[in-house]
């Protein structure tokens, strides 16, 4: 996700941001985990740009994916040299404009961004949780994310926006609290991992297990499994990219050389550049996060847990207006589960907007600029609020 961070080319910005943090469910009232587990006490980072409302009535939701965080738009100082992950979205007059509407963007449960996971101290022992940190899943998160909201004293969020994993967290979200949720814009998402996406986090976890240095989650204080993390991140990262977005980028071209080097070096570009992205991803994310939030996006089965199997039955129980967005070359959450989602809300009679942009980078291309991927989300943001001042 970092490496599409770049600040507003046309120097617009929602201005210097603040981490906050809210602390909830200390013993003995701890929350309910659906593993059956009761944790607590348990952190939540957020973030929040624009202004509130007089009746609350423009609150956004965004969610994140797997790597992201808090940091949803803005900058720390004037001198932070990377803005918020979404920034060409997120700001003044931008697709979700923080002139019009008030951003709320909390770290998920399980990460290292600032809420509580498992490289968090454990008050009990005053040692990092490492792997006795509970397993949480999707639905945890929101439950997390539904008791900041009750803090902030929001009743009901104008829409609820998320990619990838943060895609399911919206789903859940509308599942869960129908009637706090007005709209909800799922992009890149699905309701279940497929074979083949369980099949890539897998081998990236097991990337990680494998490396000496992880010493069952207890590597706080001693080498870290940098080496697994890295390979890890690279295999994920190629699951985010695409065939047409890597032949453009890179090609067979090699590597500041003019001939192979006839030995394990990274020749290509290609290779150079899995290598950057796994080195740079070790220095800000936690081993035992990426196996911990990667299980919970592979737990995630909106039909079973809340449908009996049947997607119209899951979507039967929510009522938000929804913008679903697919992108053509996304091949870890293709179009055909988007279509799938949209055909199931119409079988219950949902308002629903289906977009698929054309883009060839891949499942990440709803990370970067893009127009109409802009526009689209402008226009339907701004139906569901005037719909809502009636």
């Amino acid at each position: 996700m970092s490496e599409y961070i770049e600040h507003d080319r046309d120097k617009i910005s929602v201005g210097i941001v603040e981490k906050k943090l809210f602390t909830f469910a200390e013993p003995p009232d701890e929350m309910a985990l659906e593993s059956g587990a009761r944790f607590g006490p348990l952190t939540l980072a957020y973030e929040t740009c624009g202004t509130l409302n007089e009746d609350k009535s423009n609150v956004i939701l965004i969610l994140h994916a797997l790597s992201g965080d808090s940091h949803v738009a803005g900058y720390y100082t004037p001198d932070d040299e990377k803005p918020g992950w979404w920034d060409n979205m997120v700001g003044p007059g931008k697709g979700i404009d923080t002139d019009k509407y008030f951003i709320v963007c909390s770290n998920i449960i399980g990460s290292c961004m600032g809420s509580t996971g498992p490289c968090t101290i454990n008050p009990k022992t005053v040692l990092p949780y490492g792997l006795d940190f509970p397993v949480v899943t999707i639905g945890d998160m929101v439950e997390a994310q539904k008791a900041l909201m009750d803090h902030l004293g929001v009743k009901k969020m104008l829409a609820v926006v998320g990619g990838s994993i943060g895609g399911m967290q919206v789903l859940e979200w509308c599942v869960r609290y129908p009637e706090m949720v007005a709209s909800a814009i799922p992009l890149a998402s699905t309701t279940k991992h497929s074979a083949l996406a369980i099949a890539f986090n897998e081998v990236a976890r097991q990337a990680i297990m494998a490396d000496p240095n992880w010493n069952d989650g207890e590597y706080y204080f001693g080498p870290k499994p940098d080496m697994g993390l890295a390979v890890a991140r690279m295999i994920g990262h190629i699951t985010y990219l695409s065939d047409e977005s890597m032949r453009h980028k890179f090609g067979r071209r090699l590597q500041d050389k003019s001939d192979f080097s006839f030995n394990f070096d990274a020749d290509f570009q290609v290779e150079s550049y899995l290598r950057y992205q796994g080195k740079k991803f070790v220095e800000r994310f936690d081993a035992n996060s990426f196996l911990y939030i990667t299980k919970a996006a592979d737990y995630y089965d909106l039909e079973k847990q809340h449908g009996d199997g049947s997607e119209v039955n899951a979507f039967s129980k929510m009522a938000a207006a929804f913008l679903v967005v697919s992108f053509t070359s996304d091949w870890l959450y293709p179009t055909y589960q988007s279509r799938a989602m949209v055909k199931a809300m119409k079988k219950n009679g949902l308002d629903v907007s289906f977009c698929e942009i054309e883009a060839e980078w891949g499942h990440d291309a709803f990370l970067l600029p893009n127009a109409r991927l802009t526009a689209v989300i402008r226009g339907f943001l701004e139906r569901v609020f005037n719909q809502s001042q009636k």
